[in-house]
């Protein structure tokens, strides 16, 4: 019974970091987001503006090939894109984890003690 009871606190312990490491990975997975929306509504506005095109490098604005933003805005978008199917893989994995840790616990299994 007491080796039970020891298994049981060790595996709610493991969802507990589990769970703690499933919202890390939400919060990367959302900044990622916000980030992916910022750079497809410079995508958008880049698509809309004339020829003259200024990037902020530092505390300096600088005139720029409007190719060459869009070259830099598609590769940050993909990298962005990567990054969050990424991090959903692993909120998946961590999901299935602690589901499957759920199951052999009682309290959590819907069984009786």
């Amino acid at each position: 019974m007491s080796g039970d009871f020891s298994q049981e606190s060790s595996k709610i312990q493991e969802i507990q970091i589990l769970e703690h490491t499933l919202n890390q990975i939400l919060m990367q997975k959302q900044a990622f987001d916000f980030e992916l929306q910022e750079t497809e509504s410079a995508l958008t506005e880049l698509d809309s503006s004339g020829d003259d095109v200024y990037k902020i490098i530092g505390q300096l604005m600088l005139k720029t090939s409007k190719s060459l933003v869009k070259e830099e805005l598609e590769n940050k978008k993909k990298i962005l894109e990567l990054r969050t199917k990424n991090l959903e893989k692993q909120e998946n994995q961590i999901n299935d984890k602690i589901d499957s840790l759920k199951k052999d616990i009682p309290e959590f299994s819907g069984e009786k003690l």
